[in-house]
């Protein structure tokens, strides 16, 4: 299990390098970080295939037809979630579900995006670390673990 999540992340890591941020580049005025105050969502989104399909929620609608075609699920569902502006000495915050939580601790911006760590747990067993860069143009998502019949998603989206 631990192979395929690292797997996963390596993969959508290499994806979203691929894309460049609007912004990237770009110097910035006066020595302000260009991108404070933004605001991330954070998700844990579990995802399955049901007969007769849910709308995806607000919050994944945008990414309904990525997450469709790159997992192969019909059905999303927020577990747990979380919403959070984006700026310099910013504290962590948490996505908590019943038994899933991730911790999300921003480490300051450069000129790709927001620097992250980001901690998966599954009640109190650490299943997941890694830093990751958010940008606007680059939302991440994280393929969990499977549970049942559906398979838990990331979602980190700068808005």
């Amino acid at each position: 299990m631990c192979r395929t999540l690292l797997a996963t992340l390596i993969a959508l890591a290499v994806w979203g390098a691929t894309v460049e941020p609007a912004a990237a580049g770009k110097p910035r005025q006066g020595g302000q970080p260009r991108r404070a105050g933004k605001q991330v969502w954070s998700g844990l989104v579990m995802a399955t295939n049901e007969s007769k399909p849910r709308p995806a929620p607000a919050a994944v609608g945008r990414l309904d037809g990525t997450l469709r075609r790159t997992f192969g699920y019909n059905q999303f569902e927020i577990i747990g979630q979380s919403r959070r502006a984006l700026q310099n000495g910013e504290s962590s915050w948490l996505a908590v579900s019943k038994h899933f939580s991730l911790h999300v601790d921003p480490r300051g911006v450069t000129s790709d995006g927001y620097r992250v760590n980001l901690q998966l747990f599954q009640d109190r067993q650490l299943l997941l670390e890694s830093d990751a860069t958010l940008s606007k143009s680059s939302p991440l998502v994280i393929k969990g673990p499977q549970i049942g019949a559906g398979q838990l998603l990331l979602l980190l989206v700068v808005q």
